[in-house]
């Protein structure tokens, strides 16, 4: 069964970056696919590959991780991006989402500035 979890940004803005880390690598070792609003800051993405890294093992093969950002993909006037940056800003990381989800679920995330594709496979059984 595929399960897929979302996770609203407000539920890790309060995280420090260890923990925010930790918080969505025990999602995904409980073979779901997490949905997070926003996206994790680029150390913390970096931290997530490092740690998923050091616990591979029989039974974990990994992650893989996707974030979209729709607003990027467009070319925007100078009020535009002055007020993306604004809402950056105050609202933080919250534009676009993030998939993380296991390598051994998931096959492949495709992308282009229309859609998002998620291909998965089954898991294997316990």
């Amino acid at each position: 069964m595929l399960t897929l979890q979302f996770v609203p940004h407000r539920e890790i803005e309060g995280l420090d970056s260890i923990h925010r880390v930790n918080k969505l690598l025990k999602i995904v070792k409980e073979e779901k696919i997490i949905l997070l609003e926003g996206r994790l800051k680029s150390h913390e993405e970096t931290d997530l590959i490092s740690k998923t890294m050091e616990e591979i093992d029989n039974k974990f093969k990994g992650i893989e991780l996707s974030a979209i950002n729709p607003e990027s993909s467009e070319t925007k006037d100078v009020w535009q991006k002055l007020r993306s940056m604004f809402i950056n800003m105050v609202l933080g990381d919250r534009g676009g989402f993030t998939i993380i989800g296991p390598a051994s679920i998931i096959k492949d995330i495709k992308k282009d500035p229309n859609k998002i594709q998620l291909f998965t496979e089954e898991s294997p059984k316990r």
